[in-house]
C-alpha cells in the first residue's frame, strides 16, 4: 500500500474499505487538524468501465467476503456489494461515499393470486442497462383480465329481471292498455258478428255469478249482453220462477211484487242459494193518463252478500186503449188474482187481433224497437248502478 498525506489506498480489485473504517484510521494516524484537513479529499469520478465492473446481485444480499479493514468494528452501513470498487470514497457526498448508480431493476414474479382472476401469464418487459447492454429483458408478470363467470351469470339475471320489469311496465302502460282492450273488443265484435251464438262462451267467466228468475231467451240474453257490457266478464244463467201473481199485472206495485216473487220463489225452492245474486224482470200495464195505457218493465236486482237491492223500468211502450179493454172483459169479475191483474195478457189480445204480430214481441211493430232491446237499455242501467255499490277490490 501507498501512503498518501496519511491515508491508506486500495489498489484495484480490492473491495473497499466501510466508510466509518476508512474515517477511524484517518483520525488515528494523524493529528485532529490535520485529519480535519485531510480528510475530505476532492471528489473523483471513477472511469464509466470501472463504475460498472461487477454487476449487481438481486436484491443486494450482504457480502459473504472479508473486507480489508484497518479497525474491526462491526459494520452499521449500507450493504456494499454489487457496486463498484475502485472509486475513492467521499463520506460527504452520501450513496455510501460513491457517486449514486442506478442498479438494475431484478426480476420478479406476481404472487399467484387465488379468487376470480385467472393464472397470470408471463411478459417480458425489455429493459436496457449500461451493465448488461441492449436487449436485455427482466419478466415481470401481469394478470390477464378475463369475465368472472360469477358476475356474468349475475349480470344476466339482472339482464332478465329489466326485461321482466320492461314488459310489466309496458303492460301496465295506460296507452298500451287502452289499445290491447280495443283490439280484443274488436276481434270479439268480429267474432260475434260472424257467429252471435259466440258472445256467452266469450264473455263468461269472472267472479260476477247472476241469475236471472226466467228462462225466456228475450230476458236471459238481454241481461246477459247488459252485465257482460258493464263488468267485462260475468256468467249469466237463467232459472224459471213464479211470480205467484195474475198473467197480466197492472200497475207499478203488481209490477215490483211480481218481480220479487220471482227471486224470493227460487230462494224458498232452493233452486238458488239465499246469497245468490238475482236478477228479475216483470212487464205490466199502467194507466199513466187517463185512457193511455202504456207497457212497462221492472227489473230488480238483489244482491244478499254485500246488502244491495236496486230497481229500475224499461221505457213505455204505448198500448191501445181498445187491447186494454178487451184483456179486462176476457178476465173474470170472480178472478182470484184479479187485485193483481188480468189473467188475458195484452200480447195474447194483440196476437189474436193483428197480422204478423206475436204476444212476446209485439213491441218492435208498435214502436220499432224490440223488448230485447228494452229490457237490455234498463239492464245496462241497473248494471251500472250496482257496479257503483260494490265495494272496490283488492288486488
Amino acid at each position: 500500500m501507498m501512503e498518501e498525506s496519511g491515508i491508506e489506498t486500495t489498489p484495484p480489485g480490492t473491495p473497499p474499505p466501510h466508510p466509518a473504517e476508512l474515517a477511524a484510521a484517518a483520525v488515528a494516524s494523524t493529528p485532529l487538524p490535520l485529519a480535519l484537513a485531510t480528510s475530505i479529499p476532492p471528489p473523483v469520478s471513477p472511469p464509466p468501465a470501472a463504475a460498472f465492473s461487477n454487476p449487481p446481485l438481486s436484491h443486494f444480499p450482504a457480502s459473504s467476503s472479508a473486507p480489508s479493514t484497518l479497525l474491526s468494528a462491526p459494520s452499521s452501513g449500507p450493504p456494499t456489494s454489487g457496486f463498484s470498487v475502485g472509486a475513492p470514497y467521499d463520506i460527504t457526498r452520501g450513496h455510501a461515499g460513491r457517486a449514486p448508480q442506478t442498479p438494475l431493476m431484478p426480476s420478479f414474479s406476481a404472487p399467484p393470486v387465488t379468487g376470480m382472476l385467472p393464472t397470470p401469464i408471463t411478459q417480458q418487459a425489455s429493459l436496457t442497462s449500461l451493465a448488461q447492454g441492449p436487449g436485455t429483458t427482466s419478466a415481470i408478470t401481469f394478470p390477464e383480465e378475463q369475465e368472472d363467470p360469477r358476475v356474468g351469470r349475475g349480470q344476466d339475471e339482472a339482464s332478465a329481471g329489466g326485461l321482466w320489469g320492461f314488459i310489466k311496465g309496458v303492460a301496465g302502460n295506460p296507452m298500451v292498455k287502452s289499445m290491447l282492450d280495443k283490439t280484443k273488443h274488436s276481434v270479439e265484435s268480429m267474432i260475434t258478428t260472424l257467429d252471435p251464438g259466440m258472445a256467452p262462451y266469450i264473455k263468461s267467466g269472472g267472479e260476477l255469478d247472476i241469475v236471472v228468475t226466467s228462462n225466456k231467451e228475450v230476458k236471459v240474453a238481454a241481461i246477459r249482453d247488459a252485465f257482460q257490457e258493464v263488468f267485462g266478464l260475468a256468467v249469466v244463467i237463467g232459472e224459471a220462477g213464479q211470480s205467484n201473481i195474475a198473467p197480466q199485472p197492472v200497475g207499478y206495485a203488481a209490477g215490483l211484487k211480481g218481480a220479487q216473487e220471482r227471486i224470493d220463489s227460487l230462494r224458498r225452492t232452493g233452486v238458488i242459494h239465499e246469497k245468490q245474486t238475482a236478477v228479475s224482470v216483470e212487464n205490466f200495464i199502467a194507466e199513466l193518463l187517463p185512457d193511455k195505457w202504456f207497457d212497462i218493465g221492472c227489473l230488480i236486482v238483489e244482491d244478499p252478500v254485500h246488502g244491495i237491492h236496486l230497481e229500475t223500468f224499461t221505457q213505455a211502450t204505448p198500448v191501445p186503449l181498445e187491447f186494454v179493454q178487451q184483456a179486462q172483459s176476457l178476465t173474470p169479475q170472480d178472478y182470484s188474482l184479479r187485485w193483481s191483474g188480468l189473467l188475458v195478457t195484452v200480447g195474447e189480445v194483440l196476437e189474436k187481433s193483428l197480422v204478423n204480430v206475436t204476444r212476446t214481441d209485439w213491441h218492435l211493430t208498435f214502436t220499432g224497437m224490440s223488448r230485447r232491446q228494452m229490457i237490455y237499455s234498463a239492464a245496462k242501467a241497473i248494471a251500472g248502478m250496482y257496479k257503483q255499490r260494490l265495494p272496490p277490490r283488492t288486488v
